[in-house]
């Protein structure tokens, strides 16, 4: 039984807009937003076997194993595959946990892509991405690994291509429930769509902020002292933020600068996923170009 364990990367992402357009008939939020892949992420290591059993080798505390996105998506796959299909599971955390910087769905994703080649699956990206809808809606961008604007719930994606820039991204240590603001009476929920192509930083915002922004001051005081230095933002519906920097240099002041309460790192936006680079998948080759 081959014991290698293979490491691959499970890359972040940031929301740099987050329109809610309205609301579907089963509760779900019909949204548009640009999903941006960084340089900087957690790792996942995988040593897929015959043993028939799925074994997560570094838990998460105060997660059950049944609970752990890489366990489901490991558990919904394996009903794809043949024979005795079975994994070793490891997760090298780098990522805040509940920051909606994508974290668990970038594992999810990760632990899908790697195990449909070692357990011989030969599932095409929509068929995984299908699989990962139903495990979070942040799932298919990390499945499909292009920088994209997306509709629907998350799932709909157009791959985008737009000028590099980096990112500082700092959260508070403070825990969004998703489900808590999504289920809020006062979100905002009837944003006019954009064309995409019209698309511009300053022209956009985040739906969520206002109201996390209320429900927790730390991120009402982080959004506030960041936006003294750079354009600054909540992703997805927090608690991590950003601020928009032209050089790397210039985000690496403001990191030195910043409060010792929140964990921060710098990273790179990228137009594809560090982890099909590693596995050699190839990029679509249909792009939305943006120049600004």
């Amino acid at each position: 039984m081959d014991s290698t364990i293979n490491w691959y990367p499970s890359p972040a992402k940031l929301n740099l807009f987050l329109h809610i357009n309205g609301r579907y008939d089963n509760g779900y939020h019909q949204l548009q937003s640009l999903f941006q892949l960084l340089d900087v992420g957690d790792e996942i290591g995988i040593c897929a076997n015959q043993s028939g059993k799925i074994e997560l080798k570094t838990p998460i505390q105060g997660v059950a194993y049944e609970d752990n996105l890489i366990v489901k998506a490991a558990k919904a796959l394996k009903a794809h595959a043949h024979g005795q299909a079975g994994c070793e599971l490891y997760v090298r955390k780098k990522l805040p946990m509940g920051g909606g910087i994508g974290g668990g769905s970038s594992n999810a994703a990760s632990v899908l892509m790697v195990l449909n080649q070692a357990w011989q699956c030969n599932l095409s990206l929509d068929a995984l991405a299908e699989i990962g809808l139903a495990l979070g809606a942040d799932v298919p961008i990390f499945i499909h690994g292009n920088t994209a604007f997306a509709e629907g719930v998350g799932e709909v994606l157009v791959p985008v291509t737009i000028p590099t820039v980096w990112y500082l991204v700092a959260t508070p240590p403070i825990h969004v429930s998703t489900r808590d603001i999504f289920t809020a009476i006062d979100l905002p929920r009837n944003t006019p769509k954009i064309n995409f192509a019209d698309y511009k930083f300053e022209e956009t915002h985040n739906d969520c902020e206002t109201l996390v922004a209320k429900m927790h001051k730390e991120v009402a005081n982080l959004l506030q002292w960041l936006v003294n230095y750079a354009p600054s933002r909540m992703t997805g519906t927090g608690a991590s933020v950003f601020a928009v920097f032209d050089a790397k240099e210039n985000a690496e002041k403001v990191l030195n600068m910043l409060p010792d309460s929140y964990t921060a790192f710098i990273a790179k936006g990228v137009n594809r996923s560090g982890l099909h680079e590693a596995m050699g998948i190839e990029s679509h080759s249909e792009r939305l170009i943006l120049t600004s």
